[in-house]
């Protein structure tokens, strides 16, 4: 019988309920010191609803206008879908700065600072969250419009990329690439807008294999703008919309196809995937096809079964089947984290979210 994985160190997604990056900082060292590779700066301000604040750089792209209904709300952002207008050819679009970068550097001279005052352990990564281009752009963009404004919204996504791998040192720096829209066309369903067609897949990659070939072809140039000696890693994601997923997965395989995808797709090293596991999940059937995976073992997995809700006892009943398909796979090591990231949750729910953490690491030793 295969020897069992051990269980070891823990992966905050992104978004952490705290008022500030400084707070995040303080409140995730504090808890959970050197279990933690890296921290990201809580997606706090303007990002707090992941990609909803891109709106507003879409409305400042000459060519582009919104649909004439009324305003279509989530959380303060509108959402109506923007369309071309006629007046700029599409492979003339423009975007403005997205954000993404100023706020990265900003909040890495934070990190720095309280890095040299002893309050983030020596060694610890700052970690920078960025979208796949393609989910601002099924957001944001009306079907018919989506493969044309793609390649605009793609460049000024990867400028914001390379701004931040000039400004943050390398040895200082984890770049994560969130894919979650990419399972909403792997799933077939709608996101509000109509069923999704895949624009971006050839149409011999209609099936399930070949979609998730294509989804990492489609993210790989991206990655493969992480300098060597920074890392690279990837939450692949079924949404969090009031923490719920829009669709719930029926077990790990399109995550795991998703992810060996990545590994034949991506030339440079991937650090870190993650992948997340539904709370009522506990049956061996869900993480079965985790016994698939087939990145190499510099590549440490973090599956998200830790949730509030039924704390360690139910972390410990997802992870005894994964770790057996885990063992399958000649796993040695994975980590642990929540599904998606917890900024849309209440804010005193945020220190003992961490502390499990803490506690489930122990627990599954």
């Amino acid at each position: 019988m295969p020897q069992l994985p051990r269980v070891a160190r823990a992966h905050l997604v992104g978004s952490v309920n705290q008022p500030t990056a400084e707070a995040v900082f303080r409140l995730a060292a504090g808890e959970l010191g050197a279990a933690l590779p890296r921290i990201p700066d809580g997606e706090v301000g303007e990002r707090f609803h992941w990609i909803l604040f891109q709106g507003a750089a879409f409305d400042r792209v000459a060519g582009l206008v919104r649909a004439p209904i009324d305003p279509v709300l989530v959380a303060g952002f509108d959402l109506r879908p923007l369309s071309l207008d006629g007046t700029v050819p599409a492979d003339e679009l423009v975007f403005g700065p997205l954000g993404y970068a100023g706020a990265a550097i900003e909040s890495h001279a934070e990190f720095v600072r309280l890095r040299a005052a002893g309050i983030i352990p020596a060694g610890t990564r700052f970690q920078v969250c960025l979208p796949s281009p393609l989910a601002p752009v099924t957001s944001f963009v009306a079907p018919g419009d989506r493969a044309a404004v793609y390649p605009a919204y793609a460049a000024a996504l990867a400028a914001e990329l390379r701004a931040i791998v000039e400004a943050i040192p390398a040895e200082d720096l984890a770049v994560q690439l969130d894919l979650a829209t990419e399972f909403a066309y792997l799933e077939g369903i709608s996101l509000g807008g109509g069923p999704l067609e895949a624009f971006f897949a050839a149409s011999d990659g209609a099936d399930a294999e070949g979609l998730a070939a294509a989804v990492a072809q489609l993210v790989a140039g991206l990655a493969d703008t992480v300098p060597e000696g920074a890392e690279l890693g990837f939450h692949l994601c079924y949404g969090d919309v009031g923490e719920r997923h829009f669709v719930e997965p029926q077990d790990a395989g399109r995550l795991v196809a998703v992810a060996n995808a990545l590994g034949t797709a991506v030339a440079r090293r991937i650090d870190w995937v993650h992948l997340p596991v539904p709370i009522e999940r506990t049956d061996a059937a869900y993480t079965a096809p985790l016994a698939a995976w087939a990145l190499p073992a510099e590549t440490t997995l973090f599956l998200g079964l830790v949730h509030h809700e039924d704390g360690v006892d139910g972390a410990l009943a997802r992870l005894a089947p994964a770790r057996e398909a885990l063992a399958a796979a000649g796993v040695a090591e994975f980590g642990v984290g929540t599904e998606c990231g917890f900024g849309r949750g209440p804010a005193e729910r945020t220190a003992g979210l961490l502390a499990l953490h803490r506690a489930i690491l122990a627990a599954a030793q």
